[in-house]
């Protein structure tokens, strides 16, 4: 994500009215903005109209564009399509939309917008700076692979993003087809091959995992290994160290998070934010099975050990910041704040990734303990913060 700095863009101060002009890249970018635009707030960016013009004999009608400040009212994300759908009431006197109406920004890619808001929190400041740090993005990629099937993916501070699908028809590996099992193959490679020399930036990428069940990974990294030779690619051949193999069950996305888990994995990869939450959600779970006491997850549990001053590590998903309510997130926030000034830790979990769609299946807020509380084992609240 850009930053668009001028003399008009000032620097962002917690809890005081601010603007930021931002440049929205890739669709983590767009998933950070779908984070950082709440109702309430005051978007800025160019939208199309069609109006209608009088010709004297006939009308015609043209499509042109202005630009428009909505006071947002309703969000709208779409991950497949990278687009951010702003419904909201138009604050800028323009003649051809009027002041007060409903109007719909579409956001999407590489369009600027001004982000308005009356009161910026701390967590909006450091999504803002993280979002905008170049060395802040996906910092790991991922090949998926099985006979005939692979994804390349990008794994990143806030989402994975799948980069390319590559799908072949494998011939039978028997009698006569073995030669055209043998050419198709190679050809599959190769497509691999190019998507990760399309995809791949090294000065940004820590470590590529190539994963899948059987012994494809070890055949395609044997084909990368000779292919760079071959063809003299520097930022393979530079990069050979960080390229490693791990066994997945699956070819799928979903198995993302088991590669990333796996201990040949997640010990290179151990300072990316994506692996420090796979590690701690596992912890957190581990937790739950062998010493439930110091494991509590749910509003009402967690808030009551935070009251004891009993959180070691808090996990929170991003989606409870994207309440409509502002003294719930305020609270929210809050609780990260006295659980960091304490000397604990707070993990803010993405929805996009695995890990965080996990925490969400246990309400989205879930503690580790700094020591046992068997007495809220059998507490019961309303589930209200």
């Amino acid at each position: 994500m850009k930053l668009v700095s001028s003399k008009k863009t000032p620097t962002l101060e917690v809890g005081g009215e601010g603007s930021v002009k931002l440049i929205p890249e890739d669709s983590e970018d767009m998933w950070q903005l779908y984070n950082l635009i709440r109702t309430g707030d005051r978007v800025t960016a160019n939208t199309y109209r069609k109006v209608t013009r009088d010709r004297g004999t006939s009308t015609e009608t043209e499509k042109i564009r202005i630009t428009l400040t909505l006071g947002v009212e309703d969000i709208d994300y779409d991950g497949e399509g990278q687009e951010i759908r702003l419904k909201g009431k138009n604050l800028t006197e323009n003649e051809h939309v009027k002041l007060g109406a409903y109007h719909t920004l579409e956001l999407e890619p590489h369009r600027a917008l001004t982000l308005t808001k009356e009161a910026w929190d701390a967590l909006d400041v450091d999504r803002v700076k993280q979002s905008t740090d170049p060395g802040a993005s996906a910092d790991v990629a991922v090949v998926m692979v099985t006979e005939g099937y692979a994804i390349v993916c990008l794994v990143g501070a806030s989402c994975t993003v799948v980069k390319s699908k590559i799908e072949a028809s494998i011939p039978k590996k028997r009698g006569a087809a073995l030669a055209g099992y043998d050419k198709a193959m190679t050809n599959f490679y190769n497509r691999i091959y190019a998507s990760i020399v399309k995809h791949i930036d090294w000065d940004v990428i820590k470590c590529l995992v190539i994963a899948g069940p059987g012994f494809v990974k070890e055949s395609l990294l044997g084909y990368i290994d000779a292919e760079a030779q071959r063809q003299q690619e520097k930022s393979l051949l530079l990069n050979r160290p960080k390229m490693i193999i791990a066994h997945a069950s699956s070819p799928y996305k979903h198995a993302i998070k088991e590669v990333l888990a796996s201990p040949e994995v997640a010990s290179r990869i151990k300072n990316t934010k994506a692996a420090k939450e796979v590690q701690k959600l596992g912890e957190f779970m581990h937790m739950m099975g062998t010493d439930p006491a110091r494991a509590f997850y749910g509003p009402g549990h967690v808030l009551a050990a935070h009251e004891l001053g009993a959180i070691q590590s808090l996990l929170l998903s991003d989606s409870l910041f994207r309440t409509a309510d502002p003294i719930l997130r305020t609270k929210y926030t809050q609780l990260v704040d006295d659980v960091r000034y304490g000397g604990g830790e707070a993990f803010i979990f993405s929805g996009a990734h695995t890990s965080g769609e996990q925490l969400n299946q246990l309400s989205g807020i879930a503690a580790i303990l700094r020591f046992p509380l068997p007495e809220l084992e059998d507490a019961e609240f309303d589930g209200g913060y």
